[in-house]
């Protein structure tokens, strides 16, 4: 008998933990999932369950997993990458802090997903095919906590059993949520700018290229990680996750493509890149996720165009512009 778990979501109103909450109802029932966040989701994206919690607030956190006998969190809080750099202290209290008051509750027996990032990975290692145990010198604070959040995973589940699991999303492009201050947000911007205002100006150079998901891919492999036997799992820092990888000149391309196909006035591009840039251009372009293929079943489904289709099929001409 299938057993349906009790599943709290931390940072539940962000990018990806908009799109995960709404599977997982839909997977296990709305009254399966409780969604928190530091503030409330505005009324037409709010979730049956919601409450408030700052995961800094240990009493507040043990008190909710207690009251809704929890025994799944999905550890999503974080601060990212170009916002991250705003603000060091505050990215480290809440990334690695934050999530050792996940993993110190998870000692009494609940099961973990921990979100990491290709920006664990700096300028020093193979930019294609970046295998998995790759040395992890990055080069933000937001890379830098995701590393210590990896090995404390491992020490956590070494040390006392917790059954912790992890996925080095790459960036992630979707369009059931507007970007959340991550470096590969152009990805998404740009069909909202596109749409919107029939131009987009890139903070990337045309040529970057970097590894990228489609959301459908990245939530899907989350809840397969999930669901895998635990003794599948052979890797308990971080598994890397490769969907496909393009420049920001071969998105635009493929977009003014779809637009010409769709009998829409051509679009333009212009490229202004700024200090994200830098971050960029010292992650992989692409990864090798053959152990996630070989312990769990991984296989994207998105290409390219694939993608570009789906997001216009999605958003059409109701968009509303990112502030």
């Amino acid at each position: 008998m299938t057993v349906t778990p009790r599943i709290l979501i931390t940072g539940a109103n962000g990018q990806i933990g908009t799109v995960l909450a709404a599977a997982l109802r839909a997977a296990h029932g709305p009254a399966a999932v409780l969604c928190t966040d530091i503030v409330a989701p505005p009324p037409d994206l709010r979730a049956s369950r919601f409450a408030l919690l700052d995961v800094l607030d240990v009493p507040r956190l043990k008190a909710l997993l207690a009251e809704h006998q929890i025994d799944t969190v999905y550890h999503l809080s974080a601060v990212l990458s170009a916002r991250g750099e705003a603000d060091p202290r505050r990215t480290w209290e809440v990334n690695v802090t934050g999530l050792l008051n996940v993993l110190e509750a998870a000692r009494e027996g609940l099961k973990v997903f921990f979100p990491s990032t290709i920006a664990v990975f700096g300028p020093n290692v193979p930019p294609d095919d970046t295998p998995d145990d790759a040395v992890l010198n990055p080069s933000t604070v937001y890379g830098m906590s995701k590393a210590a959040g990896e090995n404390w995973c491992a020490y956590y589940h070494a040390r006392w059993g917790v059954d912790v699991r992890s996925l080095r999303y790459p960036g992630v492009v979707g369009h059931q949520s507007l970007p959340g201050g991550g470096t590969t947000d152009y990805a998404v911007e740009i069909f909202h700018q596109v749409l919107a205002t029939g131009s987009y100006e890139c903070f990337l150079t045309p040529d970057q290229l970097l590894p990228m998901i489609y959301m459908d891919d990245a939530i899907r492999a989350t809840l397969e990680i999930m669901a895998a036997p635990a003794d599948s799992i052979r890797r308990r820092t971080s598994y890397n996750l490769q969907g496909l990888s393009f420049t920001p000149a071969e998105l635009a391309a493929e977009i003014e493509g779809e637009m010409q196909r769709r009998a829409m006035a051509p679009p333009e591009f212009r490229y202004r890149p700024d200090f994200r840039q830098g971050i960029a251009a010292s992650w992989p372009h692409s990864l090798d996720d053959h152990a996630a293929r070989r312990d769990w079943g991984w296989q994207p489904r998105f290409g390219l165009r694939e993608l570009v289709v789906d997001m216009f099929d999605h958003l059409g001409t109701r968009v509303t512009c990112p502030a």
